[in-house]
């Protein structure tokens, strides 16, 4: 790819929904914190490009931060198949060996029906070589985000499993001619 891409990560507004739940892809946002959005806002490049995960969450995130953004199906949270739309304590209390093992491996495990987090990072990694030089935005999850930071650092997906990246935090990463750098995680503006 020619050129240098500067990209501006947003982990989406908190879901609008029961706590603890797998969320699905139509799950609203919760947009009620606008003095955090707009101090956000005001932190991010103007007359970029935008990009969203297809989420309901991300797009509506990506539209009060006044962006319309293309909607990048690698962008995607990781598909956590047949556990979607259920809490974790009821997972977890239902006693099934499969939610059990999983968290043996959370990096290399795959929900019945659906994807390990490390099929997520290769499915990022292919996203992120379609966006072209210059400065872009990308409102998404927080699995994506730290998909993007496995790649830029180089880390084993278990590693990068180990960041915290809140509703409505700021990550920047560029990619330039000589490899990655990151220049902020998980930054809350205010």
């Amino acid at each position: 790819m020619e050129g240098e891409t500067f990209l501006w990560l947003i982990r989406h507004a908190p879901v609008d929904g029961v706590k603890g739940t797998i969320h699905a892809a139509d799950a609203p946002a919760d947009l009620r914190d606008r003095a955090q959005l707009e101090a956000l806002r005001q932190r991010l490049p103007r007359d970029t490009a935008s990009y969203a995960s297809p989420s309901r969450r991300t797009v509506e995130t990506a539209r009060a931060l006044g962006h319309e953004p293309e909607q990048v199906s690698e962008f995607r949270e990781q598909d956590f198949g047949d556990w979607t739309g259920h809490r974790h304590d009821a997972l977890a209390a239902a006693g099934g060996e499969a939610y059990a093992q999983f968290w043996n491996d959370p990096a290399g495990g795959r929900p019945p029906g659906g994807e390990s987090f490390a099929d997520q990072v290769a499915r990022v990694q292919l996203g992120l070589s379609r966006i072209g030089a210059g400065p872009a935005t990308l409102i998404v999850h927080s699995g994506t985000i730290r998909a993007a930071l496995c790649i830029a650092l180089d880390l084993t997906p278990q590693a990068a499993l180990r960041f915290v990246i809140e509703p409505l935090s700021l990550t920047r990463i560029d990619r330039l001619a000589a490899g990655w750098r990151v220049v902020s995680v998980n930054q809350r503006i205010s």
